[in-house]
């Protein structure tokens, strides 16, 4: 089991998603960086958690299509 996310990180992930989806996928370094474009977080914690949880979301989409 994974550490439980907070509902603001889901949030802004899900926000980010909708408005630059096409620019994330399954990579979490290329998620992280452009997290690190779209938006200054300040937190280097923070940021990655969110796109850890991008990259989970952008995982679970592409199970779903297939």
């Amino acid at each position: 089991m994974g550490r439980i996310k907070s509902v603001a990180i889901k949030n802004l992930a899900r926000e980010m998603i909708g408005e630059h989806g096409s620019r994330f996928g399954t990579d979490f370094d290329k998620n992280k960086k452009v997290v690190d474009e779209i938006r200054k977080i300040d937190s280097k914690y923070i940021r990655n958690v969110v796109a850890g949880y991008i990259t989970k979301e952008m995982e679970r989409a592409k199970r779903q299509a297939a």
